[in-house]
């Protein structure tokens, strides 16, 4: 496994070790040791979530203001640019976003802490995106940012309008957002 830092380096992109042949490939998808010794995550997964997404789905910019979770997320079919935003106030890099392509074919996976807003956008014609969670999913405390505020300026690879839920099209600009301290 390979751990990357990103621009803001809470977010860690990892690239397991495949081992492939004519039969196909094998590779490990989740080892808690070895997250924590390489990439120093210590929080215990209590919820694994799958979703499947047609081209152009936006699907974000959510978080959830009490019960925050950490997300570790990836593609098993298709292709996604995923985002995330750094929720917390007191962070020099409060208000940014990293974004990267997750695919079936790379295999890698996003490490997202709790205190961020994540989202992403399907690219492919269609996409089957997996996380875990470290912390339940709790639609009271749920919000959603805008995913066009145009203070976040998120370069999203899209041509044309992205197909939204009612909730996400009534996501807050950052500036009126709930965030963390």
């Amino acid at each position: 496994m390979q751990v990357k830092h990103t621009e803001i380096p809470d977010v860690i992109v990892i690239e397991p070790q495949i081992f492939g042949d004519e039969r196909g490939f094998f590779y490990e998808s989740y080892n808690e040791k070895v997250l924590l010794e390489k990439a120093g995550i210590t929080e215990h997964f209590v919820q694994d979530n799958h979703s499947r997404s047609a081209k152009n789905i936006l699907r974000g910019l959510h978080y959830q203001i009490q019960q925050p979770q950490g997300k570790l997320v990836r593609v098993v079919v298709g292709e996604v640019f995923d985002v995330a935003v750094d929720l917390r106030k007191s962070s020099r890099t409060f208000g940014q976003w990293v974004g990267t392509d997750l695919t079936a074919e790379n295999k890698r996976q996003l490490w997202i802490p709790a205190g961020f807003a994540h989202g992403f956008v399907v690219v492919s014609e269609y996409a089957e995106f997996l996380y875990k969670t470290t912390n339940y999913y709790a639609p009271q405390y749920e919000r959603t940012l805008l995913w066009n505020d145009p203070d976040l300026a998120i370069a999203w690879p899209i041509q044309a309008e992205p197909i939204l839920s009612a909730k996400d099209k009534a996501g807050k600009l950052l500036r009126d957002a709930e965030v963390y301290a």
